[in-house]
């Protein structure tokens, strides 16, 4: 599509975005920065318009939920009726404060800055770990292989549990299936009861090992998140679990992104990986975060608008939804030199695919930590990797963009 083209009226779900969403941002911002959807909503796509709502905790908020839901299902739509949209209005990372700011302080004190920082050299052994399975094969898929399998890991060891459970992996498996209800559409019959399914499986998983971490406390996560039960305001059994679920889905997905999306621009980029294998210390850190501008894991997120107000001159009315394009915004122009580049030299933190405000992913420093260690790595172990880039298969979602396979040989 040409960027000079306008946009009749924007389609999350339109074939062309799943493959490649980024002419179609380029030409929203540059002629339809406050895009007018016709299922009615505002798109907004330029870098200062996105931070400002996501930024601005007065005027945007979750609002809501049933009456948002209501706008793909009809009036007569009720949360109650389905576990999980149900599960989704409860978890804090789509509610306001002060519910919002009450959970996400207790989350935060229990996901500590210095429990995070001493996962890196598990994270480095985890690494280390995988590779060595695959290593002499001279070859390997790596989202299967090593991006979706060192998260998992990595989060299990932070809560403690066991990864090799066999429940692990079907509890795995089943977090697109439950988490499609992110999505920014109507679901089918089909889709949403296989999603209330699955988020009944998480809940009574995590359920059972609150239970147990109450019975024999132990040094991880979820004995920290029961333990808030106790403090003033603390979580119930089933907030923890609500959060706990959030945690467990979330901490994999944005770093198998991180990590799939990273190695196929690194190596469509030849002389990026080329400069990364160089100097993998140095340049790892910046490699995490110029994957995570210009390949977000997360492309969009809703905002509602709790008051009458105004983004740039354009007026936006009390409880109208608005789409913010992070995909979009981290690749304006006006923020980003040359914004279309991918230049791990760059060293550009200040995208926003970790969101902001109040909401401001609080697995970031941890997604990292991760990305960083896997970057450095893999340029260290295996700098000869080259990708199967043709084969590359992205995943058939908008809001949340990565790959499903991802071929390599040495």
């Amino acid at each position: 599509m040409n960027a000079h083209e306008p946009i009749a009226s924007f389609d999350p779900m339109a074939p062309e975005l799943i493959t490649d969403p980024y002419p179609t941002f380029a030409a929203l911002r540059e002629n339809d920065p406050f895009h007018w959807s016709g299922t009615g909503y505002w798109v907004v796509s330029r870098y200062d318009h996105v931070r400002e709502v996501l930024m601005n905790r007065k005027d945007f908020g979750t609002g809501d939920f049933e009456r948002n839901l209501s706008a793909f299902y009809g009036p007569g739509f009720r949360l109650t009726d389905h576990p999980a949209y149900r599960w989704l209005s409860e978890v804090f990372i789509s509610q306001d404060p002060p519910q919002h700011t009450r959970i996400r302080g207790l989350v935060t004190g229990a996901l500590s800055a210095r429990r995070v920082r001493a996962m890196e050299p598990r994270v480095r052994a985890i690494c280390q770990e995988l590779t060595a399975a695959f290593v002499a094969d001279g070859e390997a898929e790596l989202m299967a292989q090593f991006a979706y399998r060192l998260p998992v890991m990595v989060i299990c060891d932070l809560m403690g549990i066991d990864y090799h459970d066999p429940a692990i992996a079907d509890l795995v498996a089943g977090i697109p299936e439950a988490f499609v209800v992110f999505e920014a559409r109507k679901l089918s019959a089909q889709e949403l009861a296989l999603a209330d399914r699955r988020i009944l499986e998480l809940e009574a998983f995590f359920l059972a090992r609150f239970e147990e971490r109450r019975r024999c406390p132990r040094e991880d996560l979820l004995t920290s998140l029961a333990n808030t039960e106790s403090m003033p305001d603390g979580l119930s059994v089933h907030e923890a679990t609500t959060v706990a679920i959030a945690l467990f889905g979330a901490g994999f997905e944005t770093t198998a992104n991180i990590i799939g999306n990273g190695l196929y621009h690194l190596h469509r980029c030849s002389d990026q990986w080329q400069a990364l294998v160089a100097d993998p210390a140095r340049l790892a850190a910046s490699a995490v975060e110029e994957a995570l501008r210009y390949e977000s894991s997360l492309v969009a997120t809703y905002r509602t608008a709790l008051q009458d107000t105004v983004i740039d001159g354009q007026p936006v009315k009390s409880g109208q939804r608005v789409l913010t394009l992070i995909g979009a915004a981290n690749r304006d122009g006006r923020k980003f030199a040359d914004p279309d580049a991918f230049d791990i030299r760059r060293g550009a933190a200040d995208h926003l695919s970790f969101g902001g405000g109040i909401h401001f992913c609080v697995g970031a420093e941890l997604a990292r930590i991760e990305g960083r260690v896997t970057f450095e790595h893999l340029a260290t172990v295996i700098p000869h990797m080259q990708l199967n880039l043709q084969a590359a298969t992205w995943r058939d979602n908008f809001l949340f963009r990565g790959l499903t396979q991802l071929p390599a040989r040495w």
